[in-house]
């Protein structure tokens, strides 16, 4: 099987594998770029003093500035499903979701939770190539009208993403199969939005391609070609972060002048063409989330610098490049998720749920009787409801047997 090349100079087609069920057709990729890497950025980094915070908790005392109330939100819905199910952020009213399979081939399978009924669909119960039993489903992404997965070979680490119409817990037509690589390409990191299939190829770590360039690629449904909308001259930082009409890439920028990643928010309106808002962070500095909610980024830093001021060090952050940023200085876990000036924020085992524009905060406790590492949220940026989901363990004999999915209402 062919792999495309990432230098993106001409139209390229990728050969699809043989079908199971559904065809896998080819798309192609237009020639070109909507942001290369020689689009600069003239933004400078936000290098700024801790002076230039309003923090939830004192990081030096761990004394509460921010005052602690009452949890503001009520669990709407509860429900268990089956054990080893994996949830991953979505919009809609489906949520992607890793299965274990019923047969060590595939050992996962693609699903999806519907919000409404709080049962599971399993959407993706064989690998496309079904006679290669070495083949396995490593990820999966969904709307309410499009799902995408990937599948990854053990043997050798090649990876395809493919896409199809989805609607009511199924595919719904063919699949198309967007990109195919071998282990010198890291499996995807991607998004599913409306009709739209965002992802990003970027070279190994450990591979013969280390020097390669990385590239974020739209596509939508029905249609025969992909386009590349962002060339970064290196690993983007995070995966892209759906909300609110924009989605959020940190591409490496200002590369003339050493390691800078620049968090982006770029308008879906019109394929990313627009960056509607973009923050440098201090040189070296590379953020584990980020994500853009209302006006204001809302990003995480895992780790604590040697120099770059105030953002160099390890926490949650809320606001822009001209403003004061609220900080919770606690070690990042999973995405943020909100409304208005409210944010989720995951700590180890519990959520702070931080209200900055009252300067007020909760905390949300995990499922009673979930394991050590708590629940993980299901919603990333702007949402009505926030979905968690847990591995809970029984209250007899202490072994995990379920998980638990729970809803709430902002």
């Amino acid at each position: 099987m062919s792999f495309p090349s990432h230098t993106i100079t001409r139209r390229g087609l990728f050969r699809a594998g043989a079908a199971t069920g559904v065809a896998a057709a080819a798309v192609g990729v237009l020639s070109g770029c909507t942001h290369s890497a020689s689009e600069d950025s003239s933004d400078q980094p936000v290098v700024v003093d801790t002076d230039q915070a309003t923090y939830v908790i004192d990081p030096n005392t761990n004394d509460s500035l921010f005052s602690v109330v009452d949890m503001p939100l009520v669990a709407e819905s509860t429900y268990s499903i089956s054990l080893g199910s994996v949830l991953r952020p979505a919009e809609g009213n489906w949520l992607p979701t890793t299965l274990v399979g019923a047969t060590a081939s595939p050992a996962i399978q693609g699903g999806a939770f519907s919000l409404d009924s709080g049962t599971v669909s399993t959407v993706v119960s064989n690998t496309i190539l079904q006679n290669n039993s070495n083949a396995f489903i490593y990820d999966v992404r969904c709307s309410d009208q499009a799902y995408a997965w990937v599948e990854v070979n053990l043997l050798d680490n090649s990876w395809s993403l493919y896409a199809a119409p989805f609607a009511d817990g199924k595919l719904t037509g063919n699949s198309s199969t967007l990109w195919e690589a071998d282990a010198n390409w890291d499996p995807p990191r991607f998004a599913v939005t409306d009709k739209e299939v965002i992802w990003q190829v970027m070279p190994s770590t450990s591979g013969d391609k280390t020097s390669e360039h990385s590239f974020c690629y739209l596509w939508k449904l029905g249609d025969t070609e992909a386009i590349a909308v962002v060339e970064s001259p290196g690993r983007f930082a995070t995966g892209p972060e759906i909300s609110n009409g924009t989605v959020t890439l940190v591409p490496r920028v200002k590369e003339s002048q050493g390691v800078y990643y620049g968090i982006t928010a770029y308008s879906l309106e019109d394929d990313l063409s627009t960056v509607v808002d973009r923050l440098v962070l201090p040189q070296s500095v590379s953020p584990l989330y980020a994500v853009r909610m209302d006006d204001k980024f809302v990003f995480s830093i895992e780790a604590t610098y040697s120099s770059g001021g105030l953002l160099a060090t390890m926490g949650t952050y809320v606001g822009t490049s001209d403003s004061k940023f609220v900080v919770l200085s606690r070690e990042p876990y999973a995405e943020v998720a909100g409304k208005g000036s409210v944010y989720v924020i995951k700590s180890r085992s519990s959520y702070f749920v931080v209200d900055t524009e009252n300067e007020q905060y909760s905390t949300l406790e995990a499922a009673n009787r979930a394991v050590d590492y708590g629940e993980f949220p299901a919603r990333d940026g702007v949402c009505d409801k926030f979905i968690t989901f847990s591995t809970v363990k029984d209250a007899d004999t202490g072994y995990p047997t379920t998980v638990q999915v729970r809803i709430f209402n902002f």
